[in-house]
């Protein structure tokens, strides 16, 4: 069983989720939001770090997914968000975990077939592959997204691999 611990950064919000493989599928283990409640910003960037390593801490994730930075109409917000995007990536490095990362268009075409969907559709499938029912925030869905896509792409890999076994004979 692996356990996926999926990062939607942010620099007044951080969204996680953390999900199982099992046999079934995705098992929602927990999600919610790591929310900054100060003006200055390297605290904020304080705080991001501290709420990934106790989430990291709390639920022993084995791997990390995290959306990657894509660039906003401003760049000072494209500056900040990569900068909490960066300082999630080390908590979750402080807590040995391994990091995958994954373009926004990726994480909806995994999730809803089209790279070009928007927040509710990805929402909805959440919701769906975990078997989820009543409200989920946005920047929690997001991570859990983050956290599905990951999955999925190692399941496929892990496919592959295990194809390209059987065709060689047992060797790759």
């Amino acid at each position: 069983m692996t356990r996926i611990l999926g990062i939607d950064p942010g620099s007044r919000a951080t969204g996680y989720g953390v999900i199982d493989e099992r046999a079934n599928g995705a098992v929602l283990v927990a999600c919610g939001c790591i929310r900054t409640d100060t003006e200055t910003f390297p605290d904020r960037l304080k705080q991001i770090y501290d709420g990934v390593f106790r989430v990291v801490q709390d639920y022993a994730p084995h791997e990390l997914a995290i959306e990657q930075v894509f660039m906003h109409k401003n760049a000072d917000s494209a500056l900040k968000l990569g900068q909490a995007r960066g300082s999630a990536i080390c908590g979750a490095l402080a807590g040995g975990l391994p990091v995958f990362e994954y373009a926004a268009r990726q994480v909806k075409q995994a999730l809803v077939g089209k790279g070009s969907a928007d927040k509710v559709q990805v929402q909805h499938m959440v919701r769906i592959l975990l078997n989820m029912s009543g409200a989920l925030q946005a920047d929690a869905a997001d991570a859990l997204g983050v956290a599905l896509c990951h999955l999925h792409t190692q399941q496929t890999l892990r496919r592959i691999q295990g194809a390209g076994r059987s065709a060689a004979g047992g060797r790759l």
